[in-house]
């Protein structure tokens, strides 16, 4: 691994983790796709997965009070059943299909999210109980398939957590449970290796940085604006899907 592989992918992580400590989300699906070109999948995922947990950790205790706990259990019950079922089922279909489709269907709702932001007069019909609890179970199946479900997950955010503290905080409460699982299961299976942990050495200071820099960016934005914010990262991260 040469120096300005390194010096770029600690610029990645600075930048996606800036915006990840902004609105609680994106960071790893935004990070991905140049992560895994500048160092390849078998050591990108386990290090994004790492910064992802410290990244949403640190959030977690400097807004612990906003989380909304009734919703965290929610989404985690709905991702939990998806999650094993996307890893069998998922794994019978071409990838590319599948995130061609829910790239698409991402990209319908975040276009949507955008113009009613712009509307003078937001009169917006709520999405159905049972619809966005199919969707976090579908966020599940594609979390557990290619590790993409964050986008469904933040479309029954978008609905039922309407202050960007409540949004945020449960949010990152919902990656630290998910990261953690993953995290285990890399060190079970051997995916944490010694360039694995180097790389995460070399990032940490790039993560904690950007991750300062963003709580403080958070607290200086209106809720309007970071509405915008969470629907603009949402589509760079279906768009990313055709990559």
């Amino acid at each position: 691994m040469t120096t300005l592989t390194i010096v770029l992918f600690c610029l990645v992580i600075f930048i996606t983790h800036f915006l990840g400590s902004v609105t609680g989300n994106g960071c790893t699906v935004l990070a991905l796709p140049f992560a895994i070109m500048l160092t390849g999948i078998k050591i990108a995922k386990p290090v994004l997965t790492i910064c992802g947990l410290l990244l949403c950790l640190y959030v977690v205790l400097v807004s612990y009070k906003d989380i909304v706990w009734k919703q965290y259990f929610r989404i985690m019950i709905f991702a939990g059943i998806g999650l094993p079922i996307g890893m069998w089922i998922f794994n019978k279909f071409p990838e590319n299909v599948l995130k061609s489709i829910l790239g698409i269907f991402i990209i319908v709702i975040s276009i949507k999210g955008l113009i009613n932001c712009y509307k003078t007069n937001k009169v917006t019909k709520p999405i159905n109980n049972s619809v966005l609890n199919f969707i976090v179970f579908i966020g599940g199946c594609v979390q557990g398939a290619f590790t993409s479900g964050g986008p469904l997950v933040i479309i029954y955010a978008t609905e039922k957590l309407k202050n960007k503290s409540n949004f945020r905080s449960t949010l990152c409460m919902v990656w630290v449970t998910l990261n953690a699982i993953i995290v285990v299961q890399n060190f079970v299976t051997g995916a944490i290796t010694p360039e694995v942990t180097k790389l995460l050495l070399f990032t940490l200071p790039f993560l904690l940085l950007g991750a300062i820099l963003g709580n403080y960016a958070y607290h200086k934005i209106n809720d309007t604006k970071f509405n915008k914010m969470v629907y603009i990262i949402l589509f760079i991260s279906a768009m990313f899907m055709f990559l």
